[in-house]
């Protein structure tokens, strides 16, 4: 049997009140900071899917893959990273995903793959629906890998509900955590856990 095909969104519509600027178009090594986690993905997944607020410009795509990417909008504006799910979610032509933010600088491949190789996990003969990292005791929502089966439907009737987070739509499913000890194999700095709030927050060139 064929490896299941791969959506890759990336969540890129957040407003960065907190950097004070768009975040996502500083450069880091000269890449812009959106650009480090598109091609993190590319290599793992069969297509991409890059989320926008509902009024943001389409965002500037590295230029060997801008033929590859599909860019979505949020439906409604300023409501969180569900939107931005459930809007990648809505154009997802695979039936896993893989759910990564715009400013997540450092993803690692090889992590990314094995959180998508978890998900048929599972216990008692059924698969898991989320796949994410466990940190300090507490999941991380972001990267995570999906079944675009069940959690489509579960973060579209959470977006109508009003929730906004993405732990309101993964505590309605079976969610599996990559311990510390699990995912520290493959990226033991925890580079793929860090994302960019602040300035303070960038990493060196």
């Amino acid at each position: 049997m064929s490896p299941a095909r791969v959506t890759g969104i990336v969540l890129a519509g957040g407003r960065s009140s907190r950097f004070g600027g768009d975040k996502l178009t500083v450069e880091i090594g000269a890449r812009p900071l959106l650009h480090r986690a598109i091609e993190a993905v590319a290599g793992v997944v069969d297509e991409i899917v890059v989320v926008v607020g509902a009024e943001m410009p389409a965002p500037l795509l590295p230029a060997g893959l801008r033929d590859s990417v599909v860019v979505a909008r949020d439906a409604v504006a300023a409501q969180g990273p569900l939107a931005g799910l459930a809007a990648g979610l809505a154009v997802a032509s695979h039936p896993l995903a893989l759910l990564v933010g715009g400013d997540q600088p450092a993803l690692q491949p090889a992590l990314l793959r094995e959180l998508l190789g978890r998900l048929d996990a599972g216990t008692h003969g059924v698969p898991f629906d989320v796949v994410c990292l466990e940190e300090d005791g507490h999941v991380r929502p972001l990267p995570a890998a999906l079944r675009v089966a069940t959690v489509q439907p579960a973060a579209e009737v959470a977006r109508v509900s009003g929730t906004r987070s993405l732990m309101g739509v993964f505590g309605r499913l079976r969610v599996q955590r990559l311990t510390p000890v699990e995912w520290g194999a493959l990226d033991p700095a925890g580079d793929s856990l860090r994302d960019v709030d602040t300035r303070d927050d960038l990493p060196p060139a």
